[in-house]
């Protein structure tokens, strides 16, 4: 369960999408149990599907490459959205470089606990401002905003940007995630309402 309310200060019309109200809270929405991390000792980030190097990073590792500061509005299908987002991590791109993603690839399927899933197409994943995150204004993730790292996926509906993120797949093929198997639309864009598929 969450709660949100309208602020009281005005709202720039041209960031907010249609059907949505602004919020200054941060709710929090997701399917199943929030899981645990005792140890980041054993975690790791899988990369690999259509690319010329697959490869694993552990926490250390990850935490050791190139950090990104992005800051942007974020959009929930369930109608709040949330300006002024500041989010900090590596940038896709950077892991896409290391993998040497070949021609083939089309798609990028986020993989999170529990078996959880998200897809992008490939152009909407290697936008300059797309990340995988492991701090949000300045400071960890929290368990239910998805620590220990999570993808960031400007443009689309939140629910996009996968939480608990344990591995990023780049496929020939489309695979819809979890949300889209269970009527959300495939695309997600906010702007014109992409909430359900048809």
């Amino acid at each position: 369960m969450f709660s949100w309310q309208k602020t009281p200060r005005a709202v720039d019309a041209e960031r907010l999408p249609p059907g949505q109200v602004l919020t200054e809270k941060f709710p929090v929405l997701h399917f199943g149990v929030v899981p645990e991390y005792p140890d980041l000792a054993t975690w790791d980030l899988r990369v690999w599907g259509e690319v010329e190097s697959a490869f694993s990073l552990t926490w250390a590792e990850l935490l050791a490459l190139p950090r990104r500061e992005v800051s942007l509005d974020i959009h929930c299908v369930t109608r709040w959205s949330k300006f002024d987002t500041t989010w900090e991590g590596a940038a896709l791109t950077a892991l896409a470089e290391a993998a040497q993603v070949k021609t083939s690839a089309h798609h990028v399927i986020f993989h999170s606990e529990h078996g959880y899933t998200a897809n992008v197409p490939l152009d909407i994943a290697l936008q300059p401002d797309c990340l995988v995150a492991w701090l949000y204004d300045g400071r960890p993730l929290e368990p239910d905003h998805g620590y220990p790292l999570r993808a960031i996926v400007p443009g689309r509906y939140f629910w996009k940007s996968a939480k608990w993120l344990r591995g990023i797949e780049f496929s020939a093929a489309d695979h819809p995630g979890f949300w889209e198997r269970n009527g959300y639309h495939n695309n997600a864009d906010p702007w014109p309402e992409e909430r359900y598929s048809e």
